[in-house]
């Protein structure tokens, strides 16, 4: 257990260096307070949300955004063959109609409810977590595990719901042997981003090629 608590610091850097971009910079969201930036991060964690590669994902992210899909109102403005094809040549092609009509129908509620401005959403709730969850998966397609990649990755923009890990990035520092209270990691990243650690962990947690590669590392530094 001491040896566990003497590595855990190395654990976490090298955890942050080598997997602490968010999932929102692969899809290349710049993520900001704004309209735009926060409906691309919400079309994110739609498509996350479903049992695919997290890599297709963020590949299919960016071809809908590629091809004029950025904000809600041109989601719904676009045809529903148009999110197909953009979906499939991400990758997306086992859920691509199912989240075509996802995608329409997400973007007229997020029109009808907010504006097109989930900061509407956050004002609503005034930053409770459990709330903005509630909120969060009336939009079709996004059930807990989604709105939990929504608000993990949001903190970076909206503090009042950091730091969240949530229960995968807690799944994830139990994997590399580190503490799963979150407070703990918190400080253990030190001034580095929650929503970068929370990216990272969740990583560890999804795949266990990055747990052995930094609990090798810590123990060779050590």
């Amino acid at each position: 257990m001491a040896d566990r608590r003497r590595r855990a610091p190395s654990v976490v850097r090298a955890l942050l260096d080598a997997h602490g971009s968010t999932y929102a910079e692969d899809a290349g969201i710049r993520l900001r307070d704004t309209p735009q930036p926060l409906y691309q991060l919400l079309v994110l964690s739609v498509l996350l949300s479903a049992r695919i590669r997290s890599t297709a994902a963020v590949a299919s992210a960016r071809e809908l955004f590629d091809a004029g899909m950025r904000d809600a109102r041109r989601m719904a403005d676009a045809s529903w063959q148009a999110r197909v094809d953009a979906l499939g040549r991400g990758g997306y092609r086992r859920y691509d109609e199912r989240t075509s009509t996802q995608l329409g129908e997400g973007a007229e509620l997020v029109l009808r409810d907010y504006g097109g401005d989930l900061r509407r959403l956050r004002d609503a709730a005034g930053d409770d977590d459990g709330e903005l969850s509630r909120q969060l998966q009336k939009v079709p397609g996004l059930g807990p595990m989604g709105a939990d990649i929504f608000l993990r990755e949001v903190q970076r923009v909206w503090p009042g719901v950091a730091p969240r890990l949530g229960d995968k990035a807690l799944q994830g520092a139990r994997r590399l042997g580190l503490p799963d209270d979150p407070a703990e990691l918190v400080r253990l990243a030190g001034d580095s981003d929650p929503a970068a650690l929370a990216a990272a962990l969740v990583r560890a947690a999804l795949d266990k090629s990055v747990v052995e590669e930094l609990v090798g590392e810590a123990a060779d530094s050590s």
